[in-house]
């Protein structure tokens, strides 16, 4: 290298040196300016995590979704096999129709017990006017005998009639009774009956409830993000099928130093900027501090081991906006938090420029 290329060599290391000595401390200067007033910590777009499982044991028929689908809330994204359920419930309305039989049979048996007690009060009825008729008859037998008027023995006889007609009378009243009895047994056959229609009734809905829940919903709106069993395996209950990312809460989770973290209250306005988007902001509030700080030491003593302390920020982007740009939503960018310290003091204006609404 000749001398004039070694000076001119050297007068190019010099302009680069002083270019980036420049650059840094304009990126330096300029960046403090810029966030004057604000707090900052990166973080990464979360969400609330929803695993869809069975209810009960069962053989997985098919999986109508794939992963990274888009699912709606409250539809079907998988369905159980049901033919076990499908017999069970036939069983149970067979024996619910059996059981609604035996109230009708038991119904008619009730007729036929009260026409009974009502035959039975009629016999007593009788029994108690030929009593009454055979004591007036005996009584006058009696003193015609005395008078001499008839014989001894058809006084006897009228007197044997009467306790004839007593013993009757009591058979009669026994009769009643058992009637009676049978009209009691009656009803509570019927009231056993229907006992047994109303369980057979529960154990249909309960077989109808088990089939309606074979067919497993999305209870959100969310993304398909991985599937956990595959069509034809067997799960026990509340086996895990899929997983699903909720659309409608998504948050970004962010650290803060102690100073910093002490003057963010719950609801405080945030901007969040995406590594994979830096041209938009997204707005978002302050929806959970932590009450307990993270990287705490063992004890604390100097104030140096103090400003370690760091405490856990949750931003929440608001669901309308999620609904309106739900296509684009996705979990695990890295991005940027900033809060303002000052409520009252304006956002920068590169966190103005392109602020989603």
């Amino acid at each position: 290298m000749t001398q004039r290329q070694k000076k001119w060599a050297i007068i190019v290391i010099g302009i680069l040196v002083i270019g980036f000595l420049g650059a840094t401390a304009w990126k330096k200067f300029f960046g403090v300016a810029q966030n004057k007033g604000l707090a900052s910590g990166n973080g990464r777009i979360e969400a609330v995590e929803i695993d869809i499982a069975t209810k009960t044991a069962g053989r997985l028929k098919d999986i109508l979704v794939r992963e990274g689908d888009l699912v709606a809330a409250g539809q079907v994204v998988a369905v159980m096999d049901t033919e076990v359920l499908d017999a069970q419930l036939r069983q149970a309305e067979a024996q619910m129709r059996q059981a609604q039989t035996g109230i009708e049979t038991s119904r008619s048996q009730l007729a036929q017990r009260e026409s009974e007690k009502t035959a039975a009060k009629a016999v007593v009825g009788q029994r108690e006017a030929e009593l009454d008729v055979a004591r007036k008859r005996a009584i006058r037998s009696s003193t015609l005998a005395a008078e001499g008027a008839t014989s001894q023995q058809e006084a006897d006889d009228d007197a044997a009639r009467v306790r004839s007609a007593d013993a009757a009378l009591s058979a009669a009243r026994a009769q009643l009774s058992a009637a009676e009895a049978t009209v009691a047994t009656a009803r509570t056959q019927i009231l056993g009956s229907q006992s047994a229609v109303e369980a057979a009734r529960a154990t249909v809905e309960r077989i109808q409830a088990d089939i309606k829940d074979s067919a497993l919903k999305s209870p959100r709106l969310g993304r398909v993000q991985y599937r956990v069993a595959q069509p034809g395996e067997v799960l026990g209950a509340g086996g895990r099928v899929l997983n699903l990312v909720d659309l409608s809460d998504v948050y970004m989770t962010f650290f803060l130093p102690t100073a910093a973290a002490g003057r963010v209250a719950m609801g405080t306005e945030v901007r969040l900027v995406l590594d994979a988007a830096p041209q938009y902001v997204i707005p978002a509030r302050v929806s959970f501090v932590a009450d307990v700080a993270q990287f705490t030491p063992k004890s604390v003593e100097t104030a140096s081991e103090r400003e370690k302390l760091m405490f856990r920020i949750r931003a929440q982007i608001p669901a309308e906006l999620l609904r309106k740009h739900i296509t684009y939503v996705k979990t695990g960018l890295p991005g940027m938090a900033y809060i303002r310290l000052d409520p009252k003091a304006p956002w920068p204006a590169r966190l103005q420029t392109g602020l989603l609404e």
